[in-house]
C-alpha cells in the first residue's frame, strides 16, 4: 500500500509541471482591441473579458485600444509583439477584412491564429435628431442631386456601413465613387460626429446606435438585413426598393506561431465564457446574434468572407 501511494504521489507531482501552460494561459489573458474605445470591437472585446472572468476561464483580462485602418494598426502590434504568445488575443470581424482588402497593410490576418466566431449582426443607417432630413428617400434624392453633399459617417473604410452606403450609390444610379465617406478610427468618435450633426448619415452595427435611437437622439432610416430585426421597428433597404443586404460579425484571434495545444486551450477557453450567464447578458443587451464557429472551420470562413467582399467592392467600384 506504501509503495501504490508513493506511486500515486509522484504522478501527482509529475502531472503538475504538464497543466502548468494551460493553467498560465487561463491565468492573465491581454486583448488587443484594434479600435478606439466605444465601438463595437471595444464592447465585444470587454464583454468577452468579463464573460472570461465571471465563468472562471480566465483569472484577469488586460486590455490594449490601438485604433486605426480598420484595425490594421491593432493587428500589426499583434502580429509583431505578440508571436508565440498563449495568452495573447484580439478581437476582429467582418470590418477588418474589408480594410485589409481595401488598404493593402503590410500584416495580414493569415499570420495569426483563428480561433472562433462569436456574434453576427447588422447595421443601422441613422439621422442626427436635428436633420432636416426625415427619410431614407430623402436621403437617396439629395444623394441624386449632389452625391458630395451626403456625407456617410462610420467605421474605418472598408468597413460594413462603407461598403453598405457604395452599394446603396450603386443601386439607385449614382457612381459608388462619388460619395462622400468620412472614416472614424472607433465607434465613440463616429457616434459624437452623428450626434453633433457633423456627417449627414451615419452607419453602424444597431447596437451601437440602439440607446441613441431610444432616446430620439438618432433618426433611424434603415437595416441591412434581409428582414426586419426582432423587436426592431425599423424598415430594412430592401422594403424600400434598395437591394442591399450586407451583414457584420465579430471574433477573436490567437497570436502567431502557438501550438496546436495551446490553440486549443484558448478555444476552451472562450467556449467556457459564451456559456457563461454575463456572456448571454452581453447577447441580449447589445442584440448580437450568436453565432460560435471556431478552429480551421472559422479559418475557412474567413478565407470565404475575403473572397465575397472582395466581389462586393469590386462590383461597387471600391477597388
Amino acid at each position: 500500500m506504501r509503495r501504490d501511494r508513493f506511486l500515486r504521489i509522484l504522478m501527482a507531482l509529475g502531472a503538475g509541471p504538464m497543466l502548468a501552460p494551460s493553467a498560465r494561459a487561463a491565468a492573465n489573458l491581454k486583448m488587443m482591441i484594434p479600435a478606439n474605445p466605444g465601438g463595437g470591437w471595444d464592447t465585444t472585446g470587454r464583454a468577452l473579458g468579463k464573460a472570461m472572468q465571471e465563468s472562471g476561464a480566465a483569472s484577469t483580462v488586460s486590455y490594449d485600444n490601438k485604433g486605426g485602418a480598420a484595425g490594421a494598426i491593432g493587428l500589426a502590434q499583434f502580429v509583431n509583439s505578440g508571436k508565440g504568445d498563449p495568452n495573447a488575443l484580439m478581437v476582429m470581424g467582418a470590418v477588418m477584412v474589408g480594410g485589409i482588402i481595401t488598404g493593402k497593410p503590410p500584416v495580414n490576418l493569415s499570420q495569426a491564429t483563428p480561433l472562433a466566431r462569436l456574434t453576427s449582426e447588422y447595421n443601422v443607417f441613422v439621422l442626427p435628431a436635428s436633420s432636416p432630413l426625415k427619410s431614407m428617400k430623402d436621403v437617396i434624392e439629395q444623394l441624386k442631386k449632389d452625391p458630395g453633399s451626403v456625407k456617410w459617417g462610420g467605421g474605418s473604410r472598408g468597413s460594413t456601413e462603407h461598403i453598405a452606403a457604395a452599394m446603396i450609390a450603386r443601386e439607385v444610379g449614382v457612381d459608388p465613387a462619388k460619395i462622400n465617406y468620412v472614416a472614424f478610427r472607433g465607434g465613440g468618435e463616429a457616434t459624437a460626429a452623428i450626434l453633433g450633426g457633423n456627417v449627414t448619415v451615419g452607419g453602424s452595427g444597431y447596437s451601437e446606435f440602439a440607446e441613441y435611437i431610444t432616446t430620439g437622439k438618432m433618426r433611424p432610416l434603415a437595416v441591412t438585413s434581409d428582414r426586419r430585426l426582432p423587436g426592431v421597428a425599423v424598415p430594412t433597404l430592401k422594403e424600400q426598393g434598395i437591394n442591399v443586404v450586407i451583414g457584420n460579425w465579430r471574433g477573436v484571434y490567437g497570436a502567431p506561431g502557438i501550438s496546436a495545444d495551446q490553440r486549443k486551450t484558448l478555444i476552451d477557453i472562450v467556449l467556457k465564457a459564451t456559456k457563461s450567464k454575463a456572456w448571454a447578458e452581453s447577447l441580449e443587451k447589445n442584440n448580437w446574434t450568436p453565432a460560435l464557429m471556431t478552429g480551421d472551420e472559422f479559418g475557412r470562413f474567413v478565407d470565404d468572407e475575403f473572397a465575397s467582399l472582395r466581389a462586393v467592392m469590386a462590383k461597387s467600384g471600391m477597388i
